[in-house]
């Protein structure tokens, strides 16, 4: 049996990072080696380089997070980059919308163990949610799918003149201009690539941001949200 690998103590970028939340990002850096690798929610390949790969790309995403907004973290799987943002952003109202139980059930656990008062978990895949979470001003995503069907997913979430911040790879330009029909179909009314962390993760985190202007999803997904806006009210009267 392959021995578990073990977590490295956390650099001296973390403290800067996380501040005053640096003793919970280790707790969670922990919980990930540890209950993250034994759920298999994260390989145990990925423990030696949890801190660079993992919490340090994801909390650096903050950088472009307005202040004082709501956020939906789409597929947050074992809350990355939700948690890292929810430890350096206590201004954020953020959700952790993902659809598998047991991940769902690590999610709760980590918030309530961490007590992140202004992070909920809801179970349940993108296109099930919409109508019945509140439109929020911005939705992150990372590791979830290419970017156009990525963008089905997220954008319907967005309040209108909202944005979607993915965090991507080396393909972050490629994925880009082969979503570019897709995305203006949804509403997008600009996009662009943003590098962000200098001098906290070397390569810093790329990310893809698309801006929507008033109909986020297009004219198809405004018709289906109104829909649920009105199935929701007929709930509320009964």
């Amino acid at each position: 049996m392959t021995e578990a690998a073990e977590l490295p103590p956390a650099p001296e970028q973390a403290r800067d990072v996380f501040g005053d939340r640096f003793a919970d990002a280790v707790r969670y850096a922990e919980l990930l080696a540890e209950t993250g690798v034994q759920r298999g929610l994260i390989g145990p390949r990925e423990v030696p380089r949890l801190w660079e790969r993992h919490l340090l790309n994801c909390a650096v995403l903050s950088e472009v997070v307005p202040e004082g907004v709501t956020v939906c973290d789409v597929g947050s799987g074992a809350g990355l980059p939700g948690i890292p943002l929810a430890l350096v952003r206590d201004d954020l109202k953020i959700t952790l919308l993902e659809p598998l139980l047991r991940r769902t059930n690590f999610l709760t656990e980590v918030v309530e163990l961490l007590g992140l008062d202004h992070v909920t978990v809801v179970r349940g895949r993108a296109e099930e949610v919409m109508g019945k979470l509140p439109p929020v001003h911005v939705v992150t995503a990372r590791a979830v799918a290419p970017l156009d069907r990525l963008a089905t997913w997220g954008i319907p979430l967005l309040r209108p003149y909202g944005e979607m911040l993915a965090l991507k790879g080396d393909t972050a330009e490629e994925e880009l201009k082969s979503a570019a029909t897709a995305l203006s179909k949804l509403g997008a009314v600009q996009t662009s690539i943003l590098h962000v962390g200098e001098g906290v993760v070397d390569p810093m985190s790329t990310v893809v941001r698309v801006e929507v202007g008033e109909s986020p999803g297009g004219v198809r997904f405004a018709a289906k949200r109104a829909k649920a806006a009105r199935t929701g009210r007929a709930r509320r009267r009964r």
